[in-house]
């Protein structure tokens, strides 16, 4: 069980959700119940979810339980990113102009242009025939 305060910060990013649960621990993170190096595929997915530890020197500090939901791997990590640097903000205000001088307290807003009518996609346009 937990030992002293939980610090809870929430992540978006495209169409992903990461509910974070940060406690005073050794460094474990743990998303959706599986270790974050064999749940994110890729090593850079998953040193930009952990960023924020790295940037504040937090590693071995803080143990990070996340619940990750929608988008892919790519997502999940970004919002995972957004929650933890949330998280560590509310456990030490201090951390805050590390943080942000990373760019780690700032949502990143680019999402999915819609699709228009009377086209194939965004921007992409139906094939013109001239005869």
């Amino acid at each position: 069980m937990a030992q002293g305060p939980v610090y809870l910060g929430t992540g978006r990013r495209k169409t992903s959700v990461a509910r974070v649960r940060l406690l005073r621990g050794t460094g474990n993170v743990t998303v959706n119940g599986v270790e974050a190096e064999k749940y994110f595929p890729h090593e850079r997915s998953h040193q930009h979810a952990v960023a924020p530890l790295s940037v504040t020197k937090m590693v071995n500090k803080y143990d990070v339980i996340a619940r990750c939901t929608g988008g892919g791997f790519t997502g999940q990590a970004g919002a995972l990113r957004l929650g933890i640097a949330r998280a560590l903000l509310k456990a030490d205000n201090s951390l805050e102009p590390a943080l942000r001088q990373g760019g780690l307290l700032t949502r990143d807003p680019r999402e999915k242009e819609r699709k228009k009518y009377g086209q194939r996609g965004a921007r992409a346009s139906f094939q013109y025939s001239k005869r």
